[in-house]
């Protein structure tokens, strides 16, 4: 195959290593993606007259419903066949394994707890603005993914394919590069919720940006899915693979919330 005709991807997933300890792209990604969600809520927060101390606790509750629910998402939704035998490997998450619908159902049992216990305020109103710091935090996600060469595409040998040289995949071909089509979807998704937060009523309509936030993210996941490798053998034989089924009720709920914002007066 002639090699102009895509591109080698030859990124070592480790950025630098300190003795033993060796600092990856993806957590550096993973880590810019909490910081700048924690600065653009805390304005959120200002802008609204609220207090800026709740930060702290919410980043806190984030951090723990993001990392929990990912890995038990991967967990239950992807291999539990292999989990329920090996069930210490559950917390070693360092080995990989995340899913971001479970990622999503930590976040809004996280939340939901954070409204009960500490702004006491109603959990729509921190979903319509925590989803907006979390379309930016999936496009450092995926950027990451695209470093650990993982969550790669589908064989293509289209004009902008990439070559992963690290995938680990016993055939080396040229595939989709899903991980930058999901990043740059959801950058546009980011930039939507922000700018409709700042420049119109849109947050004062409870449940809108989560709504669109739903519908816009696992759209374009289900959409996407069909471009990527699947990331389990029992995938292969089904006609929508499982983030597609996942995403589907997502869709719906987003829908629903979405709707009732636009009617209710």
């Amino acid at each position: 195959m002639n090699s102009l005709l895509y591109i080698t991807w030859e990124v070592d997933p480790i950025l630098f290593e300190l003795g033993p300890l060796a600092v990856r792209w993806y957590g550096l990604f993973f880590a810019m993606a909490f910081l700048i969600g924690y600065y653009i809520m805390q304005n959120f927060l200002k802008r609204e007259k609220l207090p800026v101390e709740w930060m702290d606790s919410l980043l806190m509750y984030m951090m723990i419903g993001t990392i929990a629910g990912a890995r038990l998402g991967h967990v239950f939704f992807y291999q539990w066949d292999y989990y329920q035998h090996n069930l210490i490997e559950i917390v070693q998450i360092w080995k990989g394994g995340l899913a971001s619908h479970g990622a999503a159902i930590g976040i809004l049992a996280s939340l939901w707890f954070w409204s009960r216990k500490i702004s006491k305020l109603p959990l729509l109103w921190v979903l319509d603005r925590i989803v907006i710091t979390v379309a930016l935090a999936a496009v450092f996600i995926r950027t990451g993914n695209l470093m650990n060469h993982e969550i790669v595409g589908a064989p293509w040998d289209g004009p902008w394919a990439f070559l992963f040289t690290k995938a680990g995949y016993a055939q080396l071909v040229p595939r989709h590069p899903a991980q930058i089509y999901e990043a740059l979807t959801y950058l546009c998704l980011f930039g939507l919720l922000f700018t409709l937060y700042y420049k119109t009523n849109a947050a004062e309509k409870r449940g809108m940006l989560f709504g669109l936030f739903l519908i816009g993210l696992f759209s374009a996941r289900f959409i996407i899915e069909y471009f990527k490798e699947v990331q389990v053998e029992f995938e292969a034989d089904m006609a929508l693979n499982m983030g597609q089924l996942l995403s589907i009720p997502m869709v719906a709920v987003g829908a629903f919330f979405f709707l009732r914002a636009l009617m209710k007066k």
